[in-house]
């Protein structure tokens, strides 16, 4: 599933590609028919993201609110002049080439959208490129105050500045689950998924297991602050590395992926990249949880 680093870009691409754009919005698969025809022409005003949502807001207080899910995905192409990312999202199979997120091989030319390959649930227009997206779990129209209304349902955004972790510290602390589980609780922490999870907790040295009454306010600050620099990096690099220099000596960041991107996560059997341990790997609340026994405790 495409964690909150991924919906921070997808908000930024549109942005830098679309906002102040009348756009030409249609439906090929038809499940987002209506919706397509209120908001073909209108403008879009502004792009946003928190945890794993995207928010659109178009003209005429309407806001085009999507969750990626765990298929979802943004494929954007366009003229010579259109500079975003071909794909953010879970990967794509696209005619006969896969695009992952942030490939960049931009066609050039004119304007000219390609017949939808797939089940396009939605396809936006502008005047230099255009947007699909595939596989979502939720796709809505709404008005700015019902989605208002559903992003304050969602917990604080480490990727948000103005965000007050008081009330992620608040809600784990008086919580009898696992810490673990917690961190995937978006109405307690908005965009944390498995990879992110997995890493944070082995980098503050936490028991994934651990309840979250247990552990005082200063460590969750310190979970806080570790979730937020690794999604900050995640925006830079358009993936996830976790690994520090010392993890993978003389592998550059931007070339840790796969391999040496991730300290326990898909690592099950595996040494530990600190102790040796074999990392371990166990479900909890229906999600496979990788960790190291011994740097974790």
């Amino acid at each position: 599933m495409p964690e909150g680093h991924s919906v921070h870009r997808l908000a930024r691409q549109f942005a830098d590609c679309f906002v102040g754009q009348a756009l030409s919005v249609s439906s090929p698969q038809g499940r987002f028919a209506g919706g397509a025809s209120a908001l073909d022409g209108a403008e879009l005003e502004g792009a946003r993201a928190h945890g794993k949502q995207l928010f659109l807001d178009f003209a005429g207080d309407r806001v085009l609110r999507s969750h990626l899910g765990l298929y979802g995905a943004w494929s954007f192409g366009g003229t010579d002049r259109f500079r975003g990312a071909s794909s953010i999202g879970a990967p794509r199979r696209i005619g006969e080439r896969e695009v992952h997120e942030d490939d960049d091989d931009a066609p050039t030319g004119p304007l000219v959208p390609p017949a939808p390959v797939g089940a396009v649930r939605v396809r936006l227009v502008g005047a230099e490129g255009w947007a699909d997206l595939r596989g979502p779990s939720l796709c809505v129209l709404e008005s700015s105050a019902e989605a208002e209304a559903a992003r304050a349902r969602l917990g604080p955004d480490p990727l948000d500045p103005d965000a007050d972790p008081a009330s992620f510290t608040a809600a784990v602390g008086r919580s009898r689950r696992p810490v673990g589980a917690l961190l995937m609780d978006q109405a307690v922490l908005a965009g944390v998924g498995n990879i992110f999870r997995a890493e944070s907790l082995f980098r503050r040295g936490l028991d994934p297991m651990t309840p979250g009454r247990a552990l005082d306010e200063p460590v969750l600050r310190e979970l806080w602050a570790e979730n937020a620099a690794l999604m900050r990096t995640g925006v830079r690099l358009g993936r996830i590395v976790t690994t520090d220099p010392a993890d993978r000596p003389g592998i550059e960041e931007a070339q840790a992926w796969p391999e040496h991107a991730h300290l326990v996560y898909k690592r099950q059997g595996l040494p530990c990249r600190r102790c040796g341990t074999p990392v371990v790997a166990g479900e909890l609340e229906g999600r496979t949880l990788y960790w190291c026994p011994s740097c974790q405790r």
